[in-house]
């Protein structure tokens, strides 16, 4: 009879398993399921709103960046769903990360902080300020003031003494990174001054949007042909390092689309040109064995692998593909049926686990409905965000202060050089020796873990 019942219980698993989620692109409702389904997933491994937690903050190996990323899909899911499950857990979680004073410098992550990890929360505040994301109560930061203030902090960051200018990737001089300038701190920088001089008119914003794309262009982080590099080392002579990631392409992808969307006449033919190279050079991020199916590139197909952050970057691609198709409309004839083949395939995916509807990486896998044997909250979160992100046909476009956005805004908020209320969040003396052998130590970490990744792809 034990016998019986394991075999059955095993056969039952077997079957819901074997039934993956069957996405249909022409079906509403079917579209939220399924984001649903991701969603839910990608919750189960958060529990900062629980007695005894840190509010806004996943368990290892995850990243406090990629917990504002995950709000800010969390936001779009909203949008796009009308699922407002999670709500109070992005309000509660965001508003402890951001801090009293809206600096998005928590005590727990300041002294890691990097350039990029904190405009990501920027970039899920200034989402919520588009879609209408209830605002926080009274005395709290409100999400356009937030926004404003870590924009005009980071420019105040902006180095033109190496490498003719650029945002490092760390703030502070003893974390690894402060000597490179990486094109994800750039673009988020570049991407959130699109997204302001839309919402709000201000001609500073696109001044800086103008500004930050000529020098990507001019230091080589863009080339001609609309390539994007991950970063140049300033210890090295402004070395340009060609890795490529979708998310870079993904930020200035939708950076141009908010700025072709603002622009007239012989300006918007300027943005047109580079949106339309970036659209095309994008096609990289898509497998060449599986027309229209997204993938990152330099990394899922190798024996190394995709790291826990990498496994998170097709989420944020899917969205800034979608919000391009809203900013620069004659788009959407391109990429729609891309990310509608990404989203079926990537459901194919939700087969596996103990629960029977986790969602692996590798999407492309001609044997669809297979899971890869990969999970963790960058898949679930990638699967969400390409499910929903077909919901965009149809919706709004995010608002602007003149269309329906009611956020409370700051335009002075975070400026005026060094801040001295940096004295209040962290301790600026030179660290420790520990502090320093810790930082050494994940230097060599990250250098043998790119060495070993290149030393596959090349071979």
């Amino acid at each position: 009879m034990r016998w019986f019942k394991l075999a059955a219980a095993y056969t039952a698993a077997c079957a819901v398993r074997s039934s993956a989620f069957d996405l249909d692109v022409n079906d509403r409702e079917s579209m939220k399921q399924g984001a649903v389904l991701a969603a839910d997933g990608m919750m189960h491994y958060y529990a900062g709103h629980l007695p005894g937690n840190t509010p806004g903050i996943l368990p290892p190996p995850y990243y406090w960046w990629e917990v504002g990323a995950m709000f800010g899909g969390l936001i779009d899911h909203w949008w796009y769903t009308g699922n407002d499950t999670w709500n109070d857990i992005v309000m509660q979680g965001m508003l402890h990360q951001i801090g009293a004073d809206g600096m998005v410098m928590p005590k727990n992550q300041t002294t890691t902080e990097g350039n990029d990890d904190q405009a990501f929360w920027a970039i899920a505040t200034m989402m919520a300020a588009e879609r209408g994301f209830p605002n926080p109560p009274e005395g709290q930061p409100q999400w356009l003031a937030v926004t404003q203030t870590v924009f005009n902090l980071q420019t105040t960051r902006w180095d033109n003494e190496h490498c003719g200018g650029g945002l490092r990737w760390q703030i502070f001089t003893w974390n690894n990174g402060y000597d490179y300038k990486n094109t994800v701190s750039n673009g988020c920088l570049f991407q959130l001054a699109t997204r302001l001089a839309r919402y709000t008119g201000n001609q500073t914003y696109i001044d800086w949007a103008n500004k930050i794309w000529d020098w990507s262009v001019e230091s080589g982080l863009i080339t001609d042909d609309y390539r994007f590099y991950d970063g140049l080392d300033i210890r090295s002579d402004c070395k340009i390092n060609h890795n490529q990631w979708s998310y870079n392409a993904g930020l200035y992808l939708a950076g141009s689309a908010f700025m072709y969307n603002i622009t007239t006449g012989a300006e918007q033919n300027t943005w047109k040109k580079r949106l339309d190279g970036i659209l095309w050079m994008a096609g990289v991020f898509f497998h060449p064995q599986q027309t229209d199916i997204m993938y990152e590139a330099i990394c899922e197909p190798y024996p190394r692998g995709c790291n826990t952050d990498q496994k998170s970057f097709k989420a944020y691609f899917s969205r800034w593909l979608a919000i391009t198709t809203q900013m620069a409309p004659y788009t959407a004839e391109i990429i729609m049926p891309k990310l509608r083949t990404s989203a079926v395939a990537a459901m194919k995916t939700c087969v596996g686990g103990s629960d029977g509807v986790t969602c692996g990486l590798k999407w492309y896998k001609g044997d669809w409905g297979a899971w890869d044997g990969n999970y963790g909250v960058g898949e679930q979160m990638a699967v969400m965000e390409v499910t929903q992100s077909l919901l965009i046909e149809g919706m709004p476009a995010p608002f602007t202060d003149v269309t329906g956005g009611n956020s409370t805004g700051d335009p002075a908020a975070g400026g005026g050089g060094d801040n001295p209320q940096l004295n209040a969040i962290v301790d600026l003396s030179e660290p420790t020796a520990g502090q320093k052998a810790g930082a050494a130590f994940a230097t060599l970490t990250v250098l043998s873990m790119t060495g070993y990744m290149v030393y596959y792809m090349v071979t």
